[in-house]
């Protein structure tokens, strides 16, 4: 169930303006993981995301192996695919995470993509009414573990309105993925005023325009084969031709924020200004790199 007010009031104080989301871990060996998340919680951001592929690390095991290297830093799923397990082990493993680590996870939820779901042999079909019955069956799971000194919140990755809806009704907020900072200000209006709004932002440190969006391209073209996404930014005043051939200018510089610090730091703001809680950095790095080096760059004028 979603938590109160005064608790989610409380969570916003803790987690500040700036987190970490880091799918690239996914490919990292466990040492090298632990090593960036020390690191991330070192350089004073709040919170560090984790991801879920078919094909990589599960997320929970993940968020434990991540939060037993840190201190303070808080951990969520960005996102524990629905489809990948029922809602009772869900439960249980939010439960354990969070009696172990308390105050310190958030469990990220989401209906994923149908290509992704596939993969697992499940059909995607009705990806609403899907989430609208594993939170009821979230809400039902028994459990006769060890309890939390304090539910774990929740939150929904949610880009459209009735997802928008369903996250303030039955989660404690939303974690929308791959957007521009005009689709802030609309989840802010359909969440409402106290609901947690996490977003995403990718970011390039690399003030050479050629040099930053081939490197934003290149992270962007998986995603704009994907429907929920291209939607999304259709209803946002996209075009066929700004999601066609690896993305327009225009796409790109509204999805990926590139340049110097203040560039970055301009568009975390314009997030904020818009209705966001917590903005997650994205350091968009070479392949096999976690881009550690961008986030102690940012870290000094974002982290406050």
């Amino acid at each position: 169930m979603p938590s109160t007010a005064a608790t989610t009031s409380a969570l916003k104080g803790r987690l500040g303006p700036v987190g970490v989301w880091l799918g690239a871990l996914n490919s990292a060996p466990t040492t090298a993981a632990r090593e960036a998340a020390a690191e991330v919680d070192e350089l004073g951001y709040g919170s560090l995301w984790v991801s879920e592929s078919p094909v990589t690390k599960d997320p929970f095991t993940a968020s434990t192996l991540l939060l037993g290297a840190t201190g303070r830093l808080i951990v969520g799923t960005g996102i524990a695919n629905v489809w990948a397990r029922d809602a009772v082990a869900t439960n249980a493993a939010t439960m354990t995470i969070a009696e172990a680590y308390p105050g310190r996870f958030i469990l990220g939820l989401g209906v994923s993509h149908q290509p992704i779901v596939n993969v697992r042999g499940h059909v995607y079909e009705r990806p609403l009414a899907k989430m609208r019955s594993y939170l009821d069956e979230l809400d039902a799971a028994a459990y006769e573990g060890p309890r939390p000194a304090e539910p774990a919140p929740r939150v929904l990755a949610a880009l459209r309105p009735k997802m928008l809806e369903l996250a303030r009704d039955r989660a404690d907020g939303a974690h929308p993925y791959f957007v521009p900072t005009s689709h802030t200000a609309r989840a802010r209006e359909a969440l409402g005023p106290s609901p947690l709004l996490v977003p995403e932002q990718a970011v390039v440190v690399e003030t050479d325009p050629d040099r930053a969006r081939g490197i934003a391209r290149a992270y962007m073209s998986m995603y704009l084969t994907l429907p929920n996404y291209v939607n999304n930014l259709r209803t946002l005043g996209f075009a066929d031709e700004d999601v066609e051939g690896g993305g327009s200018d225009r796409l790109v510089d509204a999805v990926v924020a590139w340049g110097d610090v203040e560039a970055i730091k301009a568009r975390v703001d314009e997030h904020l200004a818009g209705g966001a809680d917590h903005v997650l950095l994205q350091p968009l790095a070479p392949r096999d790199g976690l881009g550690l080096d961008q986030l102690r760059t940012l870290a000094p004028a974002l982290v406050s």
